[in-house]
């Protein structure tokens, strides 16, 4: 398949963007550290290691990136090198820390990358101690979690190529092999497929089925395992797959198919419902309803969804509780499920982004329950 290219076409837009939601939240700067907010805002993909690279981003003024020296090369050579954003670079005696506070002399609030080493945290405590710190999480969730239309291209063609992996399991799929050969099997499909990375593989068969976020074993596939099949990967772009189906060696008995049936009904709704103007939890009750009304709510043990991008897990999460409104642009996942211990599980995920008047599914592989013959 072809892969997309980087996006990086509107970053100075994010930043500028990221700057003003900065100031709006009453922080005078943001802290960002190797990870997903960086890599939105500046397109570097840094390297996150006990050296500290953090981008400071004063709400009023220019961005710096601090950088060790001897990984600066390597920032100037990313897609930050051509947004003219100063660098400051450090040697490996000289104290980061104490340079981030330099360049933030006259700050009172700043807001800390969420997934910034609490090492770090501690450090900048230390370093500005006048200084309030408060996470950053918000300020770029605010900004992320609604796609451009390059980015919703991204996750399109992201679904697309778990969908080619998803097309390829039940050749894989057979009984007297373990779960790990089957999930080494799906990892090299993944690849092959057009990612860069695989990020998660779950083959849960049988009573493994019913832990949602089973990995993989040497238990063997036995005749009349249903196998619950979770996968994603990260594509060239950096944006994230993640889909599920539920396969069954052998024909399961007639309890499971109606359940199943309930499950797919389930999820077809929840998709129905999810649109512009709805909460997100509002999602979550239209799918745990009907699973409750046909005795199989105590089973349904998380959410019905999670938003999706540069990270697999980001707003908006489709939950109890969260009454925030789904806007075009959203992209999350749709995954009501069922867990029986001791027995089985089922899952049913697909990537769906909110349109201007609906939805629109990522992922196209069937969704019905597949019947692997034994």
């Amino acid at each position: 398949m072809t892969s997309v290219p980087v996006l990086t076409t509107n970053l100075t837009t994010r930043l500028e963007r990221a700057q003003h939601t900065a100031a709006e939240a009453g922080m005078d700067a943001l802290l960002i550290t190797p990870g997903p907010g960086l890599r939105y805002l500046t397109g570097f993909d840094a390297r996150y290691s006990e050296r500290l690279t953090c981008l400071v981003l004063p709400a009023h003024g220019d961005p710096v990136l601090v950088v060790p020296a001897l990984e600066t090369a390597v920032a100037q050579a990313s897609p930050l090198g051509d947004l003219g954003i100063q660098i400051a670079d450090w040697t490996e005696t000289e104290d980061p820390l104490s340079l981030v506070s330099t360049l933030v002399p006259e700050v009172r609030t700043v807001g800390l990358d969420d997934q910034m080493r609490a090492i770090t945290v501690l450090g900048l405590r230390e370093t500005m101690p006048e200084v309030a710190q408060r996470p950053a999480g918000p300020v770029l969730a605010e900004l992320q979690v609604r796609k451009d239309p390059a980015e919703i291209d991204a996750l399109r063609v992201a679904g697309q190529a778990i969908d080619e992996v998803h097309a390829q399991v039940p050749q894989l799929l057979c009984a007297g092999r373990t779960e790990a050969e089957v999930g080494g099997d799906i990892s090299a499909a993944i690849l092959a497929a057009g990612h860069v990375s695989v990020d998660f593989v779950i083959v849960a068969a049988g009573p493994n089925g019913a832990s949602p976020h089973h990995d993989l074993s040497d238990r063997v596939i036995q005749p009349g395992d249903v196998v619950v099949v979770d996968i994603g990967g990260t594509t060239p772009a950096g944006y994230c797959s993640d889909s599920t189906r539920t396969y069954a060696v052998g024909e399961p008995d007639s309890e499971y198919l109606r359940h199943y049936q309930t499950l797919q009904e389930a999820q077809q709704a929840a998709f129905d419902h999810a649109r512009p103007g709805v909460t997100a939890e509002s999602v979550d009750t239209v799918a745990r309803d009907m699973l409750t009304e046909a005795g199989l709510g105590e089973y349904f043990i998380h959410r019905t969804g999670h938003g999706i991008g540069l990270s697999t897990h980001e707003e908006p999460y489709l939950v109890s509780g969260n009454t925030a409104v789904l806007e075009p642009g959203m992209a999350f996942s749709i995954e009501p499920g069922f867990y029986v211990p001791g027995r089985y599980g089922a899952r049913i995920e697909d990537i769906v982004v909110a349109t201007d008047d609906g939805a629109e599914r990522l992922n196209h592989c069937p969704r019905e329950l597949i019947v692997v013959d034994v």
